[in-house]
């Protein structure tokens, strides 16, 4: 009887702590790099880039282990294309009607990183491989990172961030390519 009569005391308290806790959201524990590249004047995002994070001097950063993003584990860091899907989240051309797969990057390049990274330690490598869409016709850049230029999605401190002064966050990284 002393079992069910504690059962029954402990029951409110173990309800409250499920109904007081945070609920958790699809990109928790990841953030992302948006890159948008583009000419000079010009808002339209350049095909063909391989954009990837990089060390000081242009080298590929490998994600050992996983340590940098929960993706692609020992493999070179490199960003992929935002996509449009329809309706049945079939993936379709970006010329058509439909919703940008990840809604907050639209037709721009980015990666999934944890929120842990160490943005302040790398590097943004975007270059135009020859034999690509533009044939090597912009210059290779490798531009700072900085941890304000990560996406950080389910957050309280990012929207505690937001109504702070200086840089917002969750911006694209704006990268104006330049033309050998």
């Amino acid at each position: 009887m002393k079992k069910i009569l504690y059962s029954l005391l402990l029951l409110p308290f173990a309800s409250y702590a499920q109904i007081g806790s945070t609920i958790h959201c699809g990109f928790d524990f990841t953030s992302y790099f948006v890159v948008h590249p583009h000419e000079d004047g010009k808002s339209k995002t350049i095909d063909g880039l391989r954009i990837s994070i990089s060390d000081s001097e242009g080298k590929e950063v490998v994600n050992v282990n996983n340590f940098l993003s929960w993706k692609n584990g020992n493999k070179p860091l490199v960003f992929s294309r935002n996509y449009k899907i329809d309706n049945n989240n079939k993936k379709i051309d970006k010329t058509e009607d439909g919703k940008w797969f990840y809604y907050f990057a639209d037709d721009y390049y980015l990666l999934s990183i944890t929120n842990t990274f160490p943005a302040e330690t790398y590097f943004l490598k975007v270059e135009d491989v020859d034999g690509e869409d533009n044939g090597g016709l912009f210059k290779t850049q490798i531009i700072p990172l900085a941890s304000y230029n990560m996406y950080v999605l389910c957050s309280a401190e990012e929207r505690d961030k937001i109504v702070q002064f200086g840089r917002r966050m969750n911006k694209p990284i704006d990268v104006v390519m330049e033309k050998k």
